[in-house]
């Protein structure tokens, strides 16, 4: 089976041109300032609002599990966007984020861990966006024809998961809560596709994943959900960005632009699922059965980065540290930009 993330490269033009008779007008991003309640920002920030954005090139991170540029061309807005966009794909968050903090991308989408792990490492970024998230968009997943009906059968087994992704999250608190260790299985660390792969074959017992990939596995691999995000993982999904991109004014200006729409364009495929499935299923390459439903189950709405949201990713980060997966103590309050809040009530 080809991967995901290539079938998405290859038929991504043909989303575009799809996504043009769909369409829906929308104005220009809103661009108010608001007064940042955590963290220090760069100087840059505070004049965004102000910069010129059209000689800007932003480099932007994304990934099928987002799917940012194929949602923003679905919502009809990616012609919306005042600057110039240079698009990466990824596999997931971790190695995004890795390139983040090399210099070759200045803002992406991303789960809850990613920027823990990232934070941990040193790199220079912050939390500029936050998505809250449909729970049934993360799940544990067993093969066909497994015996495995609950959590407690897992101790012994072989589970994949993304390392650092929230995934990795997720399989945290689903094994905690149940009294297991990360230390009485074996994580056996993969990047989606290759997930996919190694619990069709029976190479894992369970594999922790998210959407759309949860529902490739069900839908065309038969695979069974053992549990969901109910009641595990954390709610939230983020968007990052480099403390460079946010030091320079024009690119932080720019950030907050794409930040709007990105909002704006949630709000549209929530009330427009099965429009936004089949453009999802064009740039992704996955049949449209599959990608309705993971449209439905990935439905995320923007939220302002409160003191909430922060606390529960400070959550995050203590729970790796106490499992021993992240050797050091991250206060993630030194990580969050809220200039942008404003941007998640931004409406057309």
């Amino acid at each position: 089976m080809k991967t995901l993330a290539r079938m998405r490269r290859l038929k991504l033009a043909a989303a575009l041109a799809a996504a043009a008779l769909a369409a829906v007008g929308c104005s220009a991003a809103n661009s108010e300032t608001t007064t940042q309640t955590a963290s220090t920002a760069p100087n840059g920030t505070q004049s965004a609002a102000q910069a010129d954005v059209a000689d800007v090139t932003l480099h932007i991170g994304d990934q099928a599990g987002t799917g940012a540029q194929a949602l923003l061309t679905a919502a009809g807005l990616i012609d919306k966007l005042p600057f110039k966009a240079d698009w990466s794909d990824f596999t997931s968050g971790p190695p995004m984020l890795q390139a983040m903090g090399a210099g070759s991308v200045d803002v992406g989408g991303v789960g809850n861990a990613p920027p823990v792990f990232a934070a941990a490492g040193g790199d220079q970024l912050a939390i500029v966006g936050a998505l809250q998230a449909n729970p049934d968009g993360s799940a544990l997943l067993v093969p066909k024809g497994s015996g495995i009906h609950d959590v407690a059968q897992l101790k012994g087994k072989r589970i994949a998961v993304a390392q650092g992704s929230s995934a990795d999250y997720h399989l945290l608190t689903v094994l905690t809560k149940a009294g297991i260790s990360v230390h009485d299985v074996t994580l056996v660390y993969l990047q989606p596709a290759a997930g996919l792969a190694a619990l069709s074959s029976g190479h894992v017992d369970a594999w922790d994943i998210w959407s759309p990939f949860i529902e490739e596995g069900e839908t065309l691999d038969g695979a069974t959900a053992i549990v969901t995000g109910q009641g595990y993982g954390s709610p939230y999904s983020f968007t990052v960005a480099s403390r460079a991109a946010l030091a320079d004014p024009a690119k932080a200006a720019a950030i907050r632009d794409y930040l709007a729409l990105v909002a704006q364009a949630h709000r549209w495929a929530n009330s427009h699922l099965s429009a936004w499935a089949a453009v999802w299923a064009k740039a992704s390459g996955l049949p449209l059965t599959v990608m309705t439903k993971a449209a439905a189950d990935d439905s995320s709405v923007a939220t302002p980065i409160t003191p909430a949201v922060i606390a529960s990713e400070q959550l995050v980060a203590n729970a790796f540290t106490a499992s021993g997966l992240i050797p050091v103590h991250v206060n993630f309050s030194q990580f969050v930009d809220t200039a942008f809040n404003a941007t998640a009530g931004s409406t057309a």
